[in-house]
């Protein structure tokens, strides 16, 4: 049977709901939320309008399922690597942070984007809310398991995820050779423990290198 896509062609064969979500996706990071409309899906997909309609009820349904694809990727990805069983909190700080830099595991444009979208929509905010809230509660929960005080590590939370998205933010590039060595004050500076040489090495070889797989 022909694989060939043909323009107008009716039905779920011409399209799959992933291809929708991941259009709609790539829409709303490259050009904003008031974008994702179901004309302009088709159009980028090559395929009849109405093929949307085989997986989505209306254009509310898809945003939803955009922020459920972005909750489920973005948030579930920081909140697994904060309760990745290590020996030491330097070990669980390189863990989350090698999972915050590295693309199939969480999508930074796509972040910026929701935040984007929640300036614009009181509904999105309070979702944006709850996942943050999820993640820095994650953060925090992995402090406490080293035996640091649950305010303290609400803190030490907040510094090490509100350092991260400043980061992203200013999309700064740094070479390889000053992002090395750099790695033992952030460690100092973020959990206020003297990092062992291990800890530092481990730092280098998961953060940094998922970094430079990046190119950044």
């Amino acid at each position: 049977m022909s694989t060939e896509k043909k323009a107008g062609v009716r039905g779920p064969a011409r399209t799959s709901k992933e291809d929708w979500l991941n259009t709609a996706i790539d829409t709303l990071i490259s050009e904003g939320v008031n974008q994702v409309k179901v004309q302009t899906l088709a159009q980028k997909l090559d395929c009849a309008r109405s093929s949307f309609y085989w997986y989505f009820k209306n254009r509310t349904e898809l945003l939803d399922a955009l922020l459920d694809q972005w909750a489920n990727s973005n948030t579930k990805a920081l909140i697994e690597a904060s309760n990745v069983p290590s020996e030491s909190i330097g070990f669980a700080l390189g863990n989350l942070l090698a999972a915050w830099v590295t693309k199939d595991k969480f999508d930074t444009k796509l972040d910026f984007a929701i935040r984007d979208w929640a300036r614009r929509s009181g509904s999105v905010r309070r979702v944006l809310d709850i996942n943050e809230g999820a993640r820095l509660e994650a953060i925090a929960a992995m402090f406490r398991r080293f035996d640091y005080a649950y305010s303290e590590a609400d803190v030490r939370a907040r510094i090490v995820y509100f350092t991260q998205i400043g980061y992203d933010i200013q999309d700064t590039h740094e070479s390889w050779e000053i992002r090395i060595s750099r790695g033992r004050d952030y460690l100092l500076c973020l959990t206020g423990r003297e990092p062992t040489q291990e800890e530092i090495d481990f730092l280098s070889s998961t953060t940094y290198k998922s970094l430079e797989k990046r190119g950044l």
